[in-house]
């Protein structure tokens, strides 16, 4: 195969991911909420004893 022909396929697959990201991406946004968790609140006690500090929940906590 020549070269443009490469390119080509190279650019088709490149566009069929970026497609296949933005339709998921929008699907999982359009997805409701499971009923019985559209109000969670953070919870301290389970919190406590995560170490996930990259978490949005982390609970800064004071060093002992």
């Amino acid at each position: 195969m020549t070269k443009e022909a490469y390119l080509i396929i190279a650019i088709v697959i490149l566009v069929a991911l970026l497609v296949t990201f933005i339709v998921s991406f929008v699907l999982y946004r359009k997805t409701p909420v499971p009923k019985g968790c559209e109000n969670i609140e953070i919870n301290e006690e389970n919190c406590s004893h995560c170490s996930h500090k990259e978490c949005s929940h982390f609970i800064k906590r004071d060093e002992e």
